[in-house]
């Protein structure tokens, strides 16, 4: 080895001595590696790869760079091209990590997608490389042997068919998990050399699963103490009572059947704690579906805990309010409470980028909270679920299915893929179905017309205090517009995030008060949303759906019972899984003599049985991508919210125009465009064209859209964004 010195990282302003040496960074990266791979049994191939993954940094042409010479240097190819030497197929899985730790796991080999280049092309650009590198490189490194592969994957050979794919499937899975095991490692690593203390500063440790649950227990006892002794409150005792029973169980995976305002979002957690505190478990990550309900439970969880210990990650967060200990837990999820959306915790269980995966080392080994679980997408579910099983199997995780519908998500014939083992919390979630009975639903004649809006708004009109759920966007406003504007309100995802969260606040004090709160929604005020009504009229569609509706009348059981009428909207439903929904809800109804229950788990299990027969749950292919180890086609499909057919626009709301101001003045930084998520409305694509034909359309920094200030009449205080022709601006804008 050349006796010179070779170093992994520069300091801005400073000399070599300053600089990090390139063998300390290999072997701290090394030993961090391999302790976070070690939650998941694979400790030997983190160090691994830790050592291994800046090899390249050898390279005189990256020393001159560290020195400001500016051609880019490929570092991380020298690596993946030893774990190869070692061997062609064990060293496959390391030569993937090593080789995307800064650009992304790429695909095997070639195709049609853009960079990161496939790793086999990749691997044979430089044949030579490796061979001129010997001399230099500590051969106290390149000897090193590389580990065996987890037992479970030493017989993929000897395996066909179905279970050769599901073997590669779990490789594949692995593989991301080793990648996060590293860049979290290299990360930390370089941060604490760059920017010594930071991170203990800004984050000052959490604290112990232990001490949580006890803090847990005193909130939810004290709160118990203080409940009036009504049914609903002795039924949510019972539904806390039977989590904090099973959370003695063995770790796998349970559901937790209870219907809407039993107390799923505390019991739930109580199980996790005790179940985390029982069985050596790490933390307890809330995965809920929508934005629009995450800071709802994360504010029952803070009360109930505390700020310091509970960690937001989700796109709702304004970067003005978040501290800085919530950024950069966020990073890597190194909290014991992580409060995450359904899109930010499966699209990272799939993506191929660095930044994605680095959290997913600790989500081993805790215990995963799926609310409203039944809003898991069904033409994702089948790697939805192997990934859930393999969480289950392989990573050490308890996964706990919470909902009032709970989905047939069990392995059975109609439903192969399904999760096997499932044990249900409820001791007899019928029983406690039937206790829990807030509702008279009232189902619409299949063989009738559809009520007209008009004459629904008439029917409004009579209750005082009323919500109607519909379809779309524009039922929704057209309704709205057919009602006495004392106490309306409107929700739709035409409204950005600040707006509906604006309006719900607002709805919850007439309703407090006894005055006249007329709502007009789509369903997104539906799964978790916090309000109650005594009258719910309801567009017939899924019955996932009605009951999600349903769960926002009589929700505290003041009334003896609340009303659901279910009537039929002159319109259907969005085309694809809504649809679907609708059919089903109407097949069962006609074999029912048009009558269902929403208090029974087994008319959910058959809704659920009918509509998955219907739909493909792998619509976009991704177990073929997978068994073939195209992660960057993985990462590019696997995408929950469909947007390939709408365009972002910031609109005028809040404050937004002062940062889009900000954006305008500093620029695109990360937290100046998170800064902007809670104002963004989605338009469809000939929706935005509309506008940016007509003028209306301001572009900021090459990629934002912000309604321009001489249209923002055209986002309304009352429905958001309403785009009518022609498209014009506002008179006075046009003086000069």
């Amino acid at each position: 080895m050349r006796a010179e010195p070779y170093y992994a990282h520069s300091v801005e302003g400073h000399g070599p001595p300053h600089w990090q040496p390139l063998e300390d960074h290999l072997r701290q990266v090394g030993a961090l590696a391999g302790d976070f791979a070690a939650a998941f049994g694979s400790a030997a191939w983190g160090e691994l790869a830790g050592l291994w993954h800046d090899l390249g940094k050898y390279r005189a042409k990256f020393q001159r760079r560290l020195a400001g010479d500016p051609d880019r240097v490929d570092h991380a190819v020298v690596g993946a091209l030893l774990a190869q030497a070692k061997d062609r197929q064990a060293g496959l899985p390391l030569a993937f990590v090593i080789a995307g730790h800064h650009g992304g796991l790429a695909n095997l080999r070639s195709s049609d997608v853009t960079p990161p280049t496939p790793l086999i092309e990749r691997l044979q650009a430089e044949p030579n490389l490796l061979q001129s590198l010997a001399s230099i490189i500590p051969e106290t490194v390149t000897a090193l042997p590389l580990p065996p592969l987890p037992a479970r994957f030493v017989a993929c050979k000897a395996l066909s068919g179905r279970e050769r794919d599901e073997q590669f499937r779990s490789l594949e899975f692995w593989i991301r998990f080793l990648l996060s095991s590293l860049v979290d490692a290299d990360r930390l690593d370089t941060e604490a050399f760059e920017h010594p203390n930071l991170r203990a500063a800004a984050t000052g440790g959490f604290a112990s699963v232990a001490a949580l649950r006890q803090r847990l227990d005193r909130h939810i006892d004290e709160k118990t103490r203080r409940a009036e002794p009504t049914t609903v409150n002795r039924m949510r005792a019972d539904a806390l009572e039977d989590c904090r029973r099973a959370a003695e169980l063995a770790p796998g995976v349970f559901s937790l059947t209870v219907p809407t305002g039993g107390g799923k979002t505390l019991s739930a957690m109580s199980f996790a704690l005790r179940h985390a505190g029982r069985h050596g478990l790490r933390r307890a990550i809330a995965v809920i579906p929508y934005t629009s309900i995450i800071e709802q439970n994360a504010a029952v969880y803070r009360e109930a805990l505390g700020v310091d210990d509970i960690i937001e990650h989700h796109s709702n967060l304004d970067p003005e309010k978040e501290s800085k200990r919530n950024q950069m837990a966020s990073e890597n999820w190194d909290a014991p409470i992580i409060v995450t959306t359904g899109v930010q915790f499966f699209e990272s269980l799939f993506s191929n980028r660095p930044s994605a995966c680095r959290k997913l080392h600790n989500i081993a080994r805790s215990v995963i909270l799926l609310d409203e679980a039944q809003t898991l997408p069904s033409r994702f579910l089948n790697p939805i679920l192997e990934g859930l099983q393999e969480l289950v199997a392989n990573y050490g995780c308890t996964v706990v299915l919470s909902t009032a519908t709970q989905p047939a998500l069990a392995r059975r014939e109609s439903l192969p893929d399904g999760l096997p083992n499932v044990r249900e919390i409820v001791h007899d979630p019928a029983a406690l179905g039937s206790s829990l009975r807030r509702v008279e639903v009232s189902w619409p004649s299949l063989d009738e017309p559809p009520v007209a809006w008009p004459e629904l708004a008439a029917e409004l009109v009579k209750h005082q205090q009323v919500l109607a759920v519909v379809h779309r966007r524009e039922d929704a406003r057209n309704l709205a517009s057919l009602l006495p504007q004392d106490g309306l309100f409107h929700l739709s995802a035409l409204m950005c995030s600040m707006h509906r969260s604006s309006v719900l606040a607002k709805v919850r004090l007439p309703l407090k008060e006894g005055r006249t709160c007329r709502l007009v929604s789509t369903q997104l005020v539906e799964a978790g949303v916090d309000i109650d009504f005594p009258v719910v009229y309801r567009a017939l569609g899924g019955l996932d759906s009605i009951a999600q509706a349903a769960g926002r009348c009589n929700r505290e059981g003041k009334l003896d019972r609340g009303r659901v009428i279910v009537f039929r909207a002159p319109t259907d439903p969005p085309r694809g899984t809504a649809t679907k929904g609708l059919q089903a809800a109407a097949s069962m109804l006609r074999q029912q003599g048009g009558t269902l229950s929403l208090d029974d788990p087994s008319v959910f299990e058959e809704f659920f049985r009918i509509l998955y027969f219907s739909e493909n749950l792998d619509a976009e292919g991704i177990q073929a991508e997978r068994g073939q180890f195209n992660f960057a086609n993985v990462g590019r499909k696997f995408k929950l919210i469909e947007d390939r057919f709408s365009r972002p626009i910031v609109v005028p709301y809040g404050d937004s125009s002062e940062r889009v101001a900000t954006v305008c003045r500093d620029g695109p930084s990360r937290e100046n465009l998170r800064a902007l998520q809670p104002f963004l409305v989605n338009a469809y694509d000939a929706d935005f064209e509309r506008l940016q034909k007509a003028g209306a359309i301001e572009t900021i920094a090459e990629t934002v859209h912000v309604l321009a200030h001489p249209f923002k009449h055209v986002y309304s205080d009352m429905f958001g964004l309403v785009i009518r022709e022609p498209i014009l601006p506002n008179a006075e804008s046009l003086l000069v």
